[in-house]
């Protein structure tokens, strides 16, 4: 264990130190964006040698690279690390994988090392300063088609479920507010019955009675009395009124 890793580290220090050297040594055109041929062979071989050193760890030197403590072994080895299942072994015959191309922008240089595995092939992209220092490093894994069309269409069943269910949630809540008066407006208030005026007593009616026969044997009486006629009497009835006291 202890030799692979000061070999594996041998390797990226020497890598490492030889672009930086040829690098510093260089004219390199800025302006143009172009490189020089001898900072971009050097840049090629040391991608291209880490490339080799890292595809065929096992994962307890992955493990140890990863706490190592030095920010671009530890990228390198979570990249690598998270695209091992997805790629799968690598392929033997690698002429087919295509040239290792190489960029420069904002002062640094980007190279990609394409690599052909059994599952699917992936691009490991480097990038370096200007000085030809290992930054970090992504491994781009390369889909086919199918798998490609696979994952657009579980996304495209997600997207649609998710739109659909939050439709029926959406016509819930709409359901739900023809209830919110009811919930909220607690009970109506009854109407309260206005209470019928009380009947008011009829004024008592005095009842005229038929005073003629009294009359009459009053009449006789007097005359009687006296010895005279009836006739020349006048009887007048009087009509007794109730006053009520004030």
């Amino acid at each position: 264990m202890k030799r692979i890793f000061k070999k594996i580290s041998a390797v990226l220090a020497a890598t490492a130190c030889a672009a930086s050297l040829t690098v510093a040594g260089t004219a390199v055109v800025w302006a143009e964006e172009e490189i020089d041929a001898s900072v971009k062979e050097a840049l090629i071989a040391t991608a291209e040698g880490l490339t080799e050193t890292i595809i065929p760890l096992s994962e307890e030197e992955i493990d140890s690279y990863t706490e190592s403590g030095d920010e671009f072994t530890v990228s390198a080895m979570e990249a690598w690390e998270n695209s091992q299942e997805e790629v799968g072994e690598k392929s033997a015959d690698q002429a087919k994988a295509g040239e290792t191309e190489i960029v420069l922008a904002d002062d640094q240089y980007t190279v990609t090392v394409p690599v052909l595995f059994e599952k699917a092939d992936a691009n490991f992209v480097y990038l370096f300063d200007e000085m030809g220092t290992p930054l970090s490093m992504s491994v781009d894994v390369k889909y086919p088609m199918s798998v490609t069309l696979q994952r657009a269409g579980l996304n495209t069943l997600m997207g649609l479920g998710t739109v659909f269910i939050m439709l029926i949630f959406l016509s819930f809540i709409i359901y739900l507010f023809k209830f919110v008066p009811v919930i909220f407006g607690g009970k109506k208030e009854e109407k309260k019955e206005t209470p019928a005026p009380a009947p008011v007593a009829a004024a008592p009616v005095v009842e005229e009675t038929d005073d003629t026969e009294l009359i009459a044997v009053i009449s006789a009486a007097i005359a009687a009395s006296e010895g005279t006629s009836t006739d020349g009497f006048v009887v007048r009835s009087i009509r007794k009124v109730n006053r009520k006291k004030r």
